[in-house]
């Protein structure tokens, strides 16, 4: 969440800020509860010195042998004064924490000004999307020609937006996930995790998913358990509540996990193929660094990210994301996007985001630089390395062939016991 006092000491900066994202967040109304929140506190610290002071007196009298019941009952008056204006204190400091976590992050002063997707600004690309000499097919269209996706299978025994994966299909999802944590823990030097897919509220208020996005979460009833909608979850809040030692920055970490989303919001959209799936697979990257090292480690993380479509030998491009299309947490992100032949356009794979301090003050993670330094808040980061059913795909409508068989990428051929092309 944001810093109150930064957003009292900064408070047309941070509207402005706010206002690339759109929307209206009563700003207003936060810094009229801190006010009666500072008077509450000024108030209760004077109480606090007088009743000091009567117990001073108090105590010099009784050891005088003076009678001293006139002023302990106004001890007794100001105590309970006290105790009123500190359950009002706990109220109001609630309120503000409530609103707090509704009020998105601030985005980075270098991101575009924009409403929606279309404002986002390219970075770079990378590959030569490929040409074929027949109408491209669609991966359902392949998979299911080939055996290899079974969508009706799937929505009989689950519902829409679930695939069951058989033969070389399953093994093309399974050699996908081995193959990129292969290369981002004896590459890229992240630390690989293998966390809980349940998670309870705490975590998921941690990094930004409650309360503001509960209906796009599947919840278990009647418990405290949500299903992650993503690994980023789990592993930020590892460190929840914790002080780091200076020594372990930056913290590097992966894991792969399936992931869940209601997709409440996406009505119409993608409602076949691998695109926008209830349950889909995911390998992640997460980083807690330094303040100042942070944005650094952004480039980093996008770099590992696309270092995976470039073994896969994917085209892709890189976007900066505008105001209006970013996350609610991150204060800046790079998406990657893959080409995707049968569409004839770009599609997202990896959000790569840097989130500054906002999920660590929600998660209460900080860091010690040395035995005498003050804890401070960490910068966190996050991005897919990849979206395994995206990725997946990707290979199938870019490899594919004329006669509807999928050649398979040269660096993933190791992980397939050798298979070149599924027919």
């Amino acid at each position: 969440m944001l810093d109150i006092k930064s957003i009292r000491e900064n408070e047309q900066r941070v509207r402005a800020l706010l206002e690339k994202r759109g929307g209206d967040y009563d700003i207003g109304g936060l810094l009229k509860l801190d006010k009666d929140r500072l008077h509450l506190v000024h108030k209760t610290d004077e109480l606090k010195r007088a009743r000091n002071e009567i117990s001073r007196i108090i105590g010099a009298r009784k050891k005088s042998g003076e009678n001293a019941d006139d002023i302990q009952s106004e001890s007794r008056r100001i105590g309970s004064e006290i105790k009123e204006l500190e359950s009002s204190l706990k109220n109001i400091e609630s309120d503000i924490r409530s609103k707090l976590l509704t009020i998105p992050n601030t985005p980075d002063e270098t991101i575009p000004e924009g409403d929606d997707e279309s404002f986002n600004v390219e970075i770079r690309r990378w590959g030569e999307t490929p040409e074929f000499t027949f109408r491209p097919r669609s991966h359902v269209e392949l998979g299911e020609a080939l055996g290899i996706l079974d969508f009706s299978r799937a929505a009989k025994i689950a519902g829409a937006r679930f695939t069951v994966y058989k033969g070389p299909g399953a093994e093309l999802e399974r050699a996908l996930i081995n193959f990129m944590l292969d290369i981002h823990t004896r590459e890229h030097g992240y630390l690989e995790v293998a966390p809980p897919y349940l998670v309870n509220s705490d975590t998921m208020t941690g990094t930004g998913q409650l309360p503001k996005f509960k209906d796009d979460l599947f919840k278990i009833s009647s418990t405290d358990y949500w299903l992650i909608p993503t690994a980023e979850a789990p592993l930020t809040n590892l460190y929840a509540g914790e002080i780091l030692d200076g020594a372990d920055m930056p913290v590097l970490m992966c894991a792969f996990t399936p992931c869940f989303r209601s997709e409440a919001g996406s009505y119409g959209r993608d409602t076949t193929g691998l695109i926008r799936q209830h349950q889909f697979n995911k390998v992640e990257l997460v980083k807690l660094a330094y303040a100042e090292e942070a944005e650094s480690e952004l480039e980093k993380l996008t770099g590992n990210a696309e270092e995976i479509l470039r073994r896969l030998n994917l085209p892709y491009r890189v976007v900066n994301l505008c105001g209006g299309d970013l996350g609610f947490s991150a204060a800046k992100t790079y998406d990657l996007e893959v080409w995707v032949p049968s569409q004839g356009k770009y599609r997202e794979i990896s959000s790569c985001s840097w989130f500054t301090d906002y999920q660590a003050r929600r998660a209460n993670i900080r860091v010690r630089r040395g035995k005498k330094s003050k804890p401070e808040y960490v910068h966190t980061l996050n991005g897919s390395g990849l979206a395994v059913g995206r990725t997946v795909v990707a290979i199938m409508e870019n490899m594919q062939c004329d006669d509807g068989s999928i050649s398979i990428p040269k660096a993933l051929r190791p992980y397939m016991n050798g298979l070149e092309t599924i027919r």
